[in-house]
């Protein structure tokens, strides 16, 4: 079984196409493209390279896939996409290719939704069964963990992290990182709680729940500093996996960590030790 091509899209010669791939009418593919086993590429939709594309992914219509980085700096240098397997982008998204100096290399992992208009800018590094809302934008060298949540219309800063099972609200405005296992969201993003349907339905048990919700508890209400509240934390929950993972993202947060609580002055600026 070899690629079907449409009579009317461009691939370029040193395109890689697998068996089982589609592509679409009128769409282009670009010098040093791989595309994996059964990819979906659709009417109008356009993938340039060096781009290295998995398994059984679907690119809607018109999506701009593996183009150049939207930096003043880029200087043309040779730059890479990296994208896992059955991932879906749909209609208008834009996926970048990184820059030199932000490590030459986009990484999106597998089994993500990126809905219409969806942006992944340079040097941005995406983990597995993410969903993008409608409008959801990264800027440069963003990190998102895996099962995290971008809502509609919502912005993340440059060198911000979302982290693992993170919720980011529609509209929001991120510019500190968004803790992991919790809802964040707003214009001045505050913390909404554990996000407890998000964690239920990717099957994280009520003794994980449970010790998140303590953690939380502490690092966020106590009224500590981000430092006594990590040792508190380090002393008398780390055996928890997911309480030791939140450590160790919260300890290595370079722009502060999102501990604003609803209607209370933001506690953002705080970096933790």
């Amino acid at each position: 079984m070899s690629a079907r091509i449409h009579p009317t899209a461009v691939v370029d010669p040193s395109a890689e196409l697998a068996d089982g791939v589609e592509i679409g009418p009128h769409a282009v593919i670009g010098a040093e493209v791989e595309i994996g086993e059964g990819t979906e590429v659709g009417a109008g939709a356009q993938v340039q390279g060096p781009t290295r594309i998995g398994r059984e992914n679907r690119i809607s219509a018109h999506a701009a896939i593996g183009f150049p980085p939207q930096d003043l700096k880029f200087q043309g240098e040779r730059v890479a996409l990296e994208i896992g397997d059955r991932n879906h982008f749909r209609e208008f998204c834009t996926v970048h290719r990184g820059t030199a100096k932000g490590g030459g290399l986009t990484r999106i992992g597998s089994d993500g939704l990126f809905m219409v208009y969806a942006h992944v800018a340079h040097d941005c590094q995406v983990g597995d069964r993410v969903i993008f809302a409608n409008c959801g934008t990264l800027a440069g060298h963003v990190e998102v963990g895996d099962d995290a949540v971008i809502g509609a219309f919502s912005a993340v800063h440059q060198f911000n992290r979302v982290g693992r099972h993170a919720y980011i609200g529609g509209y929001t405005r991120l510019t500190t990182d968004a803790l992991p296992f919790a809802k964040t969201v707003g214009m001045r993003p505050a913390f909404y709680g554990l996000n407890r349907i998000g964690l239920r339905r990717k099957g994280l048990d009520a003794a994980a729940i449970t010790a998140l919700d303590a953690a939380f508890r502490i690092y966020l209400r106590s009224h500590l500093s981000s430092a006594a509240a990590l040792e508190i934390l380090e002393r008398d929950h780390a055996a928890h996996p997911e309480v030791r993972y939140l450590i160790d993202w919260i300890r290595a947060s370079r722009r502060g960590v999102c501990r604003t609580l609803p209607g209370r002055p933001g506690r953002d600026e705080e970096v933790a030790e």
